[in-house]
């Protein structure tokens, strides 16, 4: 009886040590868990403040992200497209030639052209012109060209270049060969879509004269000052021209057999419509130009051929043309206005 009291009392101190031993524990995991807490709080205070940064960083980013993008739509509405109709055309001026004016001060009324190319810097150009000006001996002339022309095509919003085919050498003046090595000369470094062929004495007045390409060659001299403003005669397509690379091409060029004055461009006419091709041109009252007075020049005597070239076109043009141009190439110059193309041609054939 004595054990078994004993052994009860024994095992009545062990449940209490248990049951103490277990509050002591819990206290103590209470205790550490608080502690743990208030020294997690600073931590957790950190994580937030990181998370916010990397927040407010992620919007600045996108903040930055939608100004570039806006900026850029800004730039590439700087470059929309050229309206059709240029709003900077002032109509009709009246033209002066000043005796000392020098390229030097062309130049500086030019800034934004360079190596003869000019692009308009507002918006993107619809037409890709190459203005093709044969020449010989009339430095004056050119200039005065130039005076006037560069500014009247940049009034009209053209990405344009100038070229100007001198020929060199003794042989007869060949205005239309000329102006096939200045288009075959041209493609080389730019894919044009349309060619002006310029006479270096006439100068337009009116630049709602647009000089751009269409469904149709183009003729733009329907008057001038010395004709009393009226077409030359029915049919005239001389002066200033233009023509498509397609269009062209489709007539294989001008004649390579006109030496001397005349003909040349009442051949390309008879081609133009060998091909049924229709000639368009400006109204009356803006195809105006001035031409400047010169003496016909010696080596450009009047061709006492063209007569008979011009009764044999039918017969010629697939052979006598593009496909046939011939040249020694003795030069190409980039000037600031213009590039500079010169070429010899050698003796003049005979016509059979």
């Amino acid at each position: 009886m004595a054990l078994s009291l004993y052994v009860f009392h024994l095992f009545y101190k062990f449940k209490v040590l248990v049951l103490v031993t277990l509050c002591l524990m819990v206290l103590w995991a209470t205790v550490n868990y608080y502690v743990d807490s208030r020294q997690e709080m600073p931590k957790a205070k950190i994580m937030v403040e990181d998370f916010r940064k990397v927040t407010s960083l992620e919007d600045s980013q996108k903040e930055e992200k939608m100004k570039s993008v806006a900026e850029v739509t800004t730039v590439k509405s700087l470059q929309d497209e050229c309206p059709a109709l240029s709003p900077y055309l002032i109509g009709a001026s009246k033209l002066t030639f000043k005796a000392s004016l020098t390229l030097e001060e062309v130049q500086k009324e030019n800034p934004q052209v360079a190596k003869g190319r000019y692009h308009p810097p507002e918006c993107a150009a619809q037409h890709h012109v190459a203005i093709i000006i044969p020449h010989r001996n009339r430095e004056k002339h050119l200039l005065y060209l130039l005076e006037h022309l560069h500014p009247f095509l940049q009034r009209q919003q053209l990405d344009y270049g100038i070229y100007v085919i001198h020929q060199a050498g003794s042989t007869k003046f060949n205005r239309a060969k000329l102006l096939n090595v200045g288009y075959l000369e041209a493609l080389k470094e730019a894919n044009w879509d349309c060619f002006i062929f310029h006479d270096v004495d006439l100068v337009p007045e009116n630049d709602f004269n647009i000089y751009t390409c269409g469904p149709g060659p183009k003729h733009f001299v329907v008057g001038r000052n010395n004709t009393g403003y009226r077409l030359r005669y029915t049919g005239y397509f001389g002066g200033v021209t233009a023509l498509t690379r397609e269009q062209f091409a489709k007539v294989n060029g001008f004649s390579n057999n006109y030496w001397g004055w005349g003909g040349e461009d009442d051949d390309l006419r008879i081609r133009v419509h060998l091909q049924k091709m229709g000639v368009m041109r400006p109204p009356a009252e803006v195809a105006r130009y001035t031409m400047i007075f010169h003496k016909r020049d010696h080596g450009n005597e009047e061709n006492q051929e063209r007569m008979k070239l011009l009764s044999q076109v039918s017969k010629t043009w697939k052979t006598d043309g593009l496909n046939s141009c011939s040249y020694k190439l003795l030069s190409v110059q980039h000037n600031p206005l213009y590039v500079n193309i010169t070429v010899d041609f050698s003796a003049q054939p005979k016509v059979s």
